[in-house]
């Protein structure tokens, strides 16, 4: 009897142990589908929100898009139209009917008022400029070209000076005639130091620099005004390969290349012809600083080592000291760079970007000390 009862407790025992199997797949599948919905849930959740910055964000963007048209624009008929939106269009319109009216009421002031206007307008241009202690107009290459933000040599020069600066530096050029360029104002096509004096001077048409900002710069200054014209160039005559440091020969003698083709002949030059034309304003002449050149990433040498046929950076820099000294008594100074700058071969990797333009610490460096030798002659009681 018991032997009997064995086998269906066993069968029994299995149904149950089925039956709990099959409750626990039933339960997961339950969880599951509770997730699935959840999951289902976040989704749309998060693709509501995304719609709606989605549709922020382009509402923002026609809100943008409706201000920038919203300017005025002149017709070749000469009307003036607005972008606006409908809802704008109401309260934009008194301003023209005011600008027009103002138009119109100084249109009908006597003569005497309008010249009154005029010289007032003056008066606060002359208050503006009143503010600067000095005018500095700067002639150079890519030194002074090359950052022309607040962190560049010409701003921190301006700042410290408490000047006024005409920056037409431009890069790339040289102090000197290259071999090919006419010395003939009639055929003139050089940008470089004796170009932008010939310029000045209306000797040679300033269209050739148009597109540049030393051509803001002629058109804007009034050079009769200028304190001090920095003379800043020699790397680019330098690294030409192309301009002999001078045109005096190591033997004794000159040789046949004309002096304004060389580097120091048209250092001279330039003295020469801003003394003439600005007896009253100083020149500060600038050696060339420290460079280290580079053939890709391989270094090649520095100013004291590298000669492209007429000698290295260092005696071009010395060849600027030497135009210095024949003209010192004559509102001449002179900063040199090269050896004085700070800029040398152990400080290169913080001073020098690519061997050769400065970096942000660098240009300070540089700028602070041009400013201090030019604060020190401007203000030599302080």
């Amino acid at each position: 009897m018991d032997e009997k009862k064995g086998p269906r407790r066993r069968r029994q025992s299995n149904n149950n142990l089925l039956l709990i199997v099959l409750i626990g797949f039933c339960i997961l599948a339950l969880i599951e589908i509770l997730y699935g919905q959840a999951q289902m849930k976040v989704e749309k959740e998060r693709l509501a929100l995304a719609e709606e910055n989605n549709q922020t964000v382009q509402e923002l963007k026609n809100e943008w898009n409706q201000i920038k048209e919203g300017t005025s624009v002149v017709t070749q008929e000469g009307e003036s139209h607005q972008t606006v939106s409908d809802g704008e269009e109401n309260q934009e319109e008194p301003k023209v009917v005011e600008q027009a009216a103002s138009s119109q009421a100084q249109a009908d002031q006597p003569k005497e008022e309008q010249d009154k206007d005029k010289e007032d307008e003056a008066d606060d241009e002359d208050e503006e400029e009143d503010k600067h202690d000095m005018q500095i107009v700067i002639l150079g290459d890519s030194i002074m070209d090359h950052d022309r933000t607040e962190s560049g040599p010409a701003a921190i020069i301006a700042h410290d000076c408490n000047a006024k600066v005409y920056n037409m530096a431009m890069g790339g050029t040289t102090a000197a005639l290259l071999p090919g360029e006419s010395a003939y104002h009639s055929d003139w096509s050089s940008r470089g130091l004796l170009g932008v004096i010939q310029a000045i001077l209306g000797n040679v048409d300033r269209g050739l620099f148009k597109g540049y900002p030393a051509y803001e710069a002629l058109e804007e200054c009034d050079f009769d005004k200028t304190d001090y014209f920095i003379i800043e160039y020699g790397v680019n005559d330098f690294l030409s390969g192309q301009i002999p440091q001078s045109n005096q020969l190591a033997e004794g003698g000159t040789s046949n290349v004309g002096a304004i083709y060389t580097y120091t002949g048209a250092l001279e030059e330039a003295v020469k012809s801003l003394q003439a034309s600005f007896p009253n304003a100083k020149i500060l002449l600038i050696a060339p600083h420290y460079c280290q050149v580079f053939s890709g990433k391989t270094f090649m040498g520095d100013g004291y080592s590298v000669d492209y046929g007429y000698g290295p950076l260092v005696s071009f820099a010395r060849g600027t000291g030497y135009v210095y000294e024949q003209h010192k008594e004559e509102n001449v100074i002179f900063y040199n760079a090269f050896e004085l700058s700070g800029i040398n071969a152990e400080t290169a990797d913080d001073y020098l970007e690519d061997g050769v333009h400065m970096t942000p610490l660098g240009s300070r460096v540089y700028a602070e000390a041009i400013a201090r030798i030019l604060n020190k002659d401007f203000r030599p009681e302080e």
